[in-house]
């Protein structure tokens, strides 16, 4: 990094934080709309529409290291990461908009082609900014505890925006009508979601990359290499060899997995389990709001007095533990029952410590790639944020990717029709999904934390390698 390389201001985080607005609509997307539209209302088999998601994110496992390594190796005026970050803002939207408008009279096998070629669409363009722009998070800063500031403004702002469309669309898109008593069944909102979404991405997008735009000339410009098909590959493998980044990738996957399964089936419970309307569920949605602001204070000051990954595990494990009990307590008979005006203030309670946990978890983690970052450079003799971060990624698209597929599978396996208004499904079905559910989700989550455990670099390990980095340079 440039010697002379200005301090970062808040404006500055905040720029860099906002574009992940986009990923967040993108992610709340993927995660908990999907499914149910395109299985409750759209009317394909959930099994097809998760095996369609997945399909996707298979695809995604190709294209995110291509374009990570294209970011890492790209020179121009604009540096490495910029052109590829104004790029992704047209294509990542207008894409955004085909997903909820499916061409009336499809069979559901034409149907599960079409989500396949969107959904990989969407991923693959958002993919064009997220990787180059979370690269960036390293190269702004080399401070251990100053990359955690960083990466909980990207982490606020992605969550506030998929956490905004999310109430947005369930308290003012997905209205009930005398057609549609039930708000979260009704077309007519899918639309004005996808509409609203994708104006929404391309703004942030192009405001976020305009605004770090003149960090450009302080960014690293590592000096131009051309490998071959082999010698990329052979990097590629010695990369993603550093056991600290293993631990991260394993956690990743087990635990974005379970968020995954949480945030497709929390429209399924909500309206069949605990039996709220489209309206007290967009107030439920705002729980995540105030999680991502707490976040945004409690991750830098845990990374200060636990270290990144202490505090990772640590917080994790109480977010699942958190989450799952309310379910656990009604099956045993003693939650309030679905009639008691307590329940939705206590639910909103319960969810919003769920949120702030996990949220300033995935802070830490997203903040220890980049120290990661740095150590491997020192062994590979090589910089590749553009190949870790597309990793990371494609850990997080898990989420949609994995998580959907599971959550398709828990609805079979329950029986869980499609069209289903609540009150007409059979005795036992939502109840039988809560008790998969449980365990599925618990399991997940700390087996991954587990992983952390091999993961030793800290605040003095950092600071060593960088005063070798920059003896070597």
């Amino acid at each position: 990094m440039n010697s002379n390389t200005p301090p970062l201001g808040t404006p500055v985080r905040m720029l860099y934080g906002v574009g992940s607005v986009a990923y967040g609509i993108k992610d709340i997307a993927f995660r908990t709309y999907l499914l149910l539209y395109y299985n409750q209302v759209v009317g394909m088999p959930a099994t097809l529409v998760s095996a369609a998601i997945m399909v996707a994110l298979l695809i995604d496992a190709i294209s995110d290291p291509v374009v990570g390594h294209l970011s890492d190796n790209l020179r121009s005026r604009w540096g490495r990461r910029h052109p590829l970050m104004y790029l992704s803002a047209i294509p990542a939207a207008g894409s955004f908009l085909l997903l909820w408008l499916p061409p009336e009279g499809m069979s559901n096998t034409a149907l599960f082609f079409y989500l396949v070629v969107v959904a990989s669409l969407v991923r693959t363009f958002i993919t064009l900014y997220e990787i180059p722009s979370s690269a960036l998070a390293p190269e702004l800063t080399t401070d251990y505890n100053e990359r955690t500031s960083i990466a909980s403004y990207r982490y606020f702002f992605g969550y506030i925006g998929g956490l905004g469309m999310s109430f947005a669309a369930l308290y003012l898109f997905l209205t009930p009508t005398e057609e549609y008593p039930v708000g979260q069944l009704n077309p007519h909102g899918y639309w004005l979601f996808g509409v609203v979404g994708a104006i929404v991405m391309i703004s942030t997008v192009a405001l976020s990359t305009i605004g770090t735009h003149h960090r450009i000339p302080y960014l690293r410009k590592p000096e131009v290499e051309r490998l071959g098909v082999r010698e990329t590959l052979h990097h590629m493998k010695r990369c993603f060899s550093h056991r600290g980044f293993l631990a991260i990738l394993g956690f990743g996957v087990l635990k974005y997995t379970a968020i995954g399964i949480t945030a497709a089936l929390s429209l399924y419970f909500g309206t069949y389990f605990w039996e709220f309307s489209s309206k007290q569920l967009a107030l439920l949605a705002l729980d995540g709001v105030i999680g991502a602001t707490l976040a945004l204070i409690m991750a830098p000051k845990a990374s200060l007095r636990w270290g990144k990954r202490n505090a990772a595990f640590g917080l994790a494990v109480i977010a699942v533990l958190v989450a799952v009990s309310p379910y656990i307590l009604r099956l045993m008979g003693w939650f309030l029952p679905n009639e008691s005006p307590l329940l939705l203030p206590t639910l909103f309670g319960l969810q919003a410590v769920y949120a702030t946990c996990g949220i300033a978890s995935a802070i830490l983690v997203h903040a220890m790639i980049g120290d990661v970052v740095d150590e491997a450079a020192l062994t590979t003799g090589r910089r590749a944020e553009g190949l870790y971060y597309a990793a990371n990624s494609l850990m997080q698209k898990s989420v949609s990717g994995l998580g959907v597929l599971f959550a398709g599978i828990m609805l079979a396996v329950v029986g869980m029709p499609e069209g289903v208004k609540p009150g007409e499904l059979a005795e036992g079905v939502v109840e039988h999904l809560a008790m998969i559910y449980i365990p599925a989700v618990a399991l997940l989550y700390i087996v991954g934390a587990s992983m952390l455990y091999y993961y030793r670099i800290d605040q003095a390990s950092h600071e060593a390698t960088l005063a070798q980095l920059n003896a070597n340079a």
